[in-house]
C-alpha cells in the first residue's frame, strides 16, 4: 500500500472556509506539483479530495479522475482519513488531497507510530509506503516534495 498525502496549495483568506479558492500563487503551486505527481504516480492510483474549493482546484490541476469524499473536509480526523483511504488494506496506491493539521497527524501516526502535529507545507506531498516482510508490516517515507523543488 502506498498513501500519498497532498496538501492543498495556497488559498485565499476568508469565509466561508469551505469556499476559499486558490490564489494565483496557489494555482502555480498546484500545477508544478501536479506535473511531478503525474510523472510519478502509477496509473492505478486512486484519488480522493476534500470537498473544499481549494482542494478540488488542487486536484483539478492533476488532470486525472478523482472523487470528492465528504469525510475529508476540513476538521476531519486522522482516523476518518485513513478509513477513507482504506489504509492499510487497499492494494492500490491512494492519493488524498486534504488539509492541515490532519495530513500531518496521519504522516506522524504512520511514520512515528504516534499522533503528533507534523506540518506539511502548502502544496506539498508526503508519499508513505508500506512493506511486508513475513508477518511484519512497516511504513516508510518514500518521498517528500514541495512545489518550490519541482523543476519546470
Amino acid at each position: 500500500m502506498e498513501l500519498i498525502l497532498w496538501r492543498h496549495a495556497e488559498a485565499e483568506i476568508g469565509e466561508p472556509d469551505q469556499g476559499r479558492a486558490l490564489t494565483a500563487k496557489g494555482h502555480k503551486q498546484a500545477t508544478k506539483m501536479a506535473d511531478w505527481l503525474d510523472r510519478s504516480l502509477p496509473n492505478t492510483c486512486k484519488i480522493l479530495s476534500s470537498p473544499a474549493t481549494r482542494t478540488v482546484q488542487t486536484a483539478e490541476a492533476l488532470g486525472r479522475k478523482f472523487k470528492i469524499h465528504p469525510d475529508l473536509a476540513p476538521g476531519c480526523t486522522a482516523e476518518q482519513l485513513l478509513a477513507a483511504a482504506n489504509w492499510p488494506d487497499s492494494r492500490e496506491p491512494m492519493l488524498i488531497i486534504g488539509h492541515q493539521p490532519t495530513l500531518g497527524q496521519v504522516a506522524a501516526l504512520l511514520i512515528a507510530g504516534q499522533m503528533q502535529e507534523w506540518s506539511i507545507r502548502k502544496g506539498g506531498v508526503w508519499w508513505i509506503a508500506q512493506r511486508e516482510r513475513g508477518d511484519i508490516r512497516t511504513n516508510y517515507l518514500k518521498a517528500v516534495m514541495s512545489p518550490d523543488l519541482v523543476a519546470r
